[in-house]
């Protein structure tokens, strides 16, 4: 060891260089601190790896030693790379979890590489530089190995010291940010939210954990604190609801299962949000619930889309709604929709659970009102398995695009047409609902889907709309295909009202994400403000309308998560509020915010990045450090709470065991009562024995 100049330090020092460097340059490229606790981490962890690394490749010779030193930089920046690519694309990052990820990208090649930035690729300047120095220094650099007994010695020495310290920022309170949503111990268990394991992690270990978490999934035991505003006692006025905890109780007190009494306890000891004037509103009237593909506020205009333009000013408008994204954003975000559960951010969650049942969704609550329920959605089952999550969901009936009968491309740049989409779904009405009864349909339209960078029949067909404008051309191509949707509504709006039920329909609006492959510059140059900036790009609209309603615009912040206890409120449906994430938009409990993905939210007063730790105020008010824990606790118990409910399919857990304290119950009333006849006949018996006894 008299030399420093020898093979094991050189792989080192390359290593080190090739693996590290690009994590600074992400982290620059991503606006974040490079001179944080997580910048110590990243490193220690990246040393941890170079040291075992170098120790194999000591073994072999000096050109193996390279070639293999080469391609592992490579593999790791291209990895870098593509994950800033894939964020930029999609707003999530890739996850081994999630493996239709990559066929959302592979499908739109062009729209991905159309939206990549040059400065993601200055990630590949170390691997650059190091076949440079390969080249030019090949011959200069001593390849002498070191006896094998200190190489061991030396590994030892550097993981040991380096392992210990890298354990200490983990697991040290003293270096955990107080208002970090998730723990680095359980993003280092779990990688349960890649946009904060990333953050402190680096793309690297994100890398390592994720295929850690996928091949060993660990379950961490959890107790569920509530926000301070709960277990509060709520005055008894007429507004407040009745509801009977004692069958859920008793299962409380008889469940062993710590994980699924932990649930029962946090969803048991929820508010139950009081009835308001709209209850009932829309009681007995049909519902039908349109989720748009990749609808922004682009399509809030009269000149183009006087449809939809029209629901927008004559209902009711939410004009600070959100769609965030996430992993497999369009079934996640309309999962979310029927259950008012948040999905699992790294998981196509309503796909990988698609057996799970919930009796308290969408669906299934106006099945308990008799209503007729189906569903549709104007495409194959290429993406998600919809036949399987709606019926498991409670649809009555669901309609693919074969079953529809209408036309369809299998090549993922031309889609259904809408408009024809909208004609088969009066016809499903005309067929299903007669006489009096009321129906409550879920539809997922297609034509607005992306790609916007290349031609297509949908892109191409109301391309000259805007032949005025200097709109980018994916622009031009998105507002064509928007075009073909509002006519769809158009011939919705038009068939209710021939059929005479326009004004006993509420029609539900919203947009399942922004649309995906335009870059925010783009969209900034039509929408009158900016889309790069506080997660503004997933903003889309949300709309309630009935022809009976006045129209009003609501200013309050809100997402997919409060559509169901919402609808459920107006229609007076048979709801227990606590088993919703979400809260009725219009009761006096509802708190203006929206919750992103990562855990980040945002209201009229403030923006809190979950990922950076930051907080940004756009009023002269300071949020104080204990409210900003408080809702940070609330939104990771949230969160946390949707996940385990979900993959301990929960609901169908508290199902069957209320059905079955039901019949318990009943059973042991019939029993009773047979036992009080019982005891009467024998009451009538003795009485009229002891009359004959005193006659004689």
């Amino acid at each position: 060891m008299k030399k420093l100049n020898n093979s094991y330090f050189i792989n080192y020092i390359i290593l080190l260089f090739g693996l590290f460097i690009p994590e600074m340059i992400f982290k620059l490229i991503n606006n974040s601190n490079i001179f944080d606790i997580a910048t110590l981490r990243i490193f220690l962890g990246i040393n941890i790896l170079c040291v075992i690394i170098s120790f194999i490749l000591n073994f072999f010779n000096h050109i193996v030693k390279k070639i293999i030193t080469s391609i592992i930089v490579l593999i790791s920046s291209i990895y870098t790379c593509a994950q800033l690519g894939f964020f930029n694309f999609l707003g999530v990052y890739i996850s081994f979890q999630t493996s239709s990820q990559l066929g959302a990208v592979k499908d739109y090649v062009k729209d991905f590489i159309y939206s990549f930035k040059w400065q993601y690729f200055l990630v590949l300047i170390p691997f650059l530089f190091i076949i440079l120095v390969y080249i030019l220094f090949s011959k200069k650099m001593n390849n002498e190995k070191i006896k094998f007994k200190n190489n061991i010695i030396v590994s030892i020495i550097i993981l040991t010291i380096t392992t210990i310290l890298y354990a200490t920022t983990i697991l040290a309170p003293s270096l955990q940010n107080k208002y970090q949503t998730v723990s680095n111990k359980k993003l280092f268990l779990t990688a349960s939210n890649p946009s904060i394991t990333i953050e402190q992690y680096g793309t690297l270990g994100f890398c390592f954990l994720d295929i850690k978490a996928m091949i060993f999934p660990i379950t961490i035991e959890e107790n569920y604190s509530l926000n301070s505003n709960y277990n509060i006692p709520q005055s008894i006025t007429e507004y407040s609801r009745k509801i009977d905890d004692s069958l859920w109780e008793e299962i409380i007190s008889e469940e062993k299962d710590k994980n699924l009494n932990a649930l029962n306890n946090y969803f048991i000891n929820r508010n139950i949000t009081d009835m308001n004037e709209y209850t009932g509103l829309f009681e007995n009237k049909n519902l039908i619930v349109i989720m748009m593909e990749s609808v922004n506020d682009i399509f809030i205009n009269p000149e183009y889309y006087p449809n939809f333009y029209k629901l927008v000013t004559e209902g009711w408008y939410w004009e600070n709604n959100y769609s965030p994204r996430n992993s497999c954003a369009t079934m996640n975000n309309e999962f979310s929709g029927m259950t008012s559960l948040y999905s699992i951010y790294n998981t196509c969650t309503a796909s990988k659970y698609k057996n799970n049942t919930y009796y308290e969704s969408m669906f299934n609550l106006f099945n308990k009102t008799d209503y007729i329920t189906f569903s549709a959605h104007d495409y194959t089952e290429a993406y998600y398995p919809r036949k399987a999550i709606h019926t498991n969901m409670g649809s009555g009936e669901y309609y693919g695009v074969e079953k529809l009968g209408i036309d369809y491309s299998n090549e993922y740049i031309n889609w259904a047409n809408d408009d024809e989409f909208m004609k088969e779904i009066l016809t499903i009405i005309d067929k299903k609902v007669e006489n009096d009864e009321s129906f409550m349909t879920w539809l997922t339209t297609v034509s607005s889907h992306q790609p916007y960078s290349s031609d297509s029949i949908q892109g191409n067909m109301y391309y000259d709309i805007t032949a005025e404008t200097n709109y980018p051309k994916d622009i031009r191509r998105y507002m064509s295909k928007l075009k073909i949707l509002d006519n769809g509504l158009g011939i919705l709006l038009e068939g209710l009202e021939e059929r005479d039920i326009l004004e006993d329909t509420v029609i539900v609006l919203y947009g399942d994400h922004y649309p995906y492959g335009i870059s925010t510059d783009n969209l900034n140059k039509v929408l009158d403000y900016d889309t790069s900036e506080y997660y503004n790009a997933e903003r889309v609209p949300f709309v309630i309308y009935n022809s009976e309603i006045e129209g009003k615009v609501y200013s309050e912040y809100t997402s997919y998560i409060n559509i169901l206890p919402t609808i459920a409120n107006l229609f007076n449906l048979d709801y227990d509020p606590r088993l919703y994430l979400g809260t009725d938009l219009l009761s006096k409990d509802y708190k203006s915010l929206v919750t992103f993905a990562d855990g980040s939210w945002k209201n009229e007063k403030y923006y809190y990045d979950a990922t950076k730790n930051k907080i940004v105020n756009f009023t002269t008010e300071e949020i104080s450090i204990e409210e900003l824990q408080a809702i940070n606790n609330d939104i990771n118990t949230k969160i946390n709470v949707s996940s385990n409910a979900i993959k301990s399919n929960y609901f169908e857990y508290l199902e069957k065991k209320i059905e079955e304290k039901t019949k318990e119950r009943q059973e042991q009333e019939n029993l009773n009562s047979t036992e009080e006849v019982s005891n009467e006949k024998k009451k009538e018996t003795d009485k009229t024995s002891n009359s004959k006894n005193n006659k004689k």
